[in-house]
């Protein structure tokens, strides 16, 4: 199952004494940041504008902001 949330082999279903139970418990809403990350890369495909910074250099692309 840890394959579906991005997560290696056995991230959960490697710990001896699990039910399956408690692995889906552990596991919990762990999708939800793989389907945030997507959303934002449909909806703002070229980034959020105040993180983009200029060529070669640390500073913000729109520095007025």
């Amino acid at each position: 199952m840890e394959w579906m949330m991005g997560f290696g082999d056995g991230w959960v279903t490697r710990i001896d004494g699990l039910s399956r139970a408690a692995q889906l418990r552990l596991l919990g809403n762990s999708v939800v940041a793989l389907q945030a990350a997507h959303a934002l890369d449909v909806l703002l495909p070229a980034g959020i504008p105040a993180h983009q910074l200029k060529p070669g250099t640390n500073e913000p692309l729109d520095a007025e902001r």
